[in-house]
């Protein structure tokens, strides 16, 4: 089973969090988690529509997913709306911003439509809120996996907890592809 993880990030944290979800991917049995970062430039879109499931990433900047990632979402219309060629895959998001709050479910909105419009079925976070800054979880969302860095290293922030967070996120998406196509299992 193959997992893309396309995700953007402006200063290392996002990427982090990408880091985890791939990690969360590969703790279920035969999943195999790629990583494309949108600032490459180059999408292999032969790999997303390889993939079985779909988690996209992005910052959230006044409230908003980047301009890269926005780029990249206009830029499938042709490539991957148009002909359907995502239909039916499994889907799921995460954001990153220094807010606490930071409107970060404004930009899981975004990439839960765009994922709709794609044809996608889209998979949320199954955990209740955290009651402490150590719990998973511990922002409170439920259409994808929220997190919170301080404006120092990416190395430091975000913190274990909204790491361990996306890292389910990851684990949960590739066993609901399992078990939406058993033959991957």
């Amino acid at each position: 089973m193959l997992v893309s993880i396309i995700y953007d990030s402006g200063y290392g944290h996002t990427a982090r969090l990408a880091q985890a979800v791939a990690e969360g991917v590969c703790r279920v049995a035969g999943a195999k988690a790629h990583l494309i970062a949108v600032a490459d430039g180059a999408i292999p879109w032969e790999t997303l529509e390889a993939s079985d499931a779909i988690i996209f990433g992005s910052p959230t900047y006044n409230g908003l997913v980047t301009a890269r990632f926005k780029q990249f979402m206009e830029d499938s219309t042709r490539t991957a709306w148009v002909p359907q060629k995502w239909r039916n895959k499994i889907a799921a998001g995460f954001t990153n911003s220094g807010a606490m709050h930071g409107d970060k479910l404004n930009s899981l909105v975004s990439m839960a439509l765009f994922a709709a419009q794609q044809g996608m079925i889209w998979v949320g976070v199954d955990l209740f809120p955290g009651k402490s800054a150590g719990d998973m979880n511990r922002i409170g969302g439920w259409l994808g996996a929220m997190a919170q860095s301080d404006d120092t290293s990416p190395d430091v922030t975000p913190p274990d907890s909204d790491r361990q967070t996306a890292a389910y996120l990851g684990e949960r998406v590739a066993q609901v592809a399992c078990r939406m196509n058993p033959s991957l299992a």
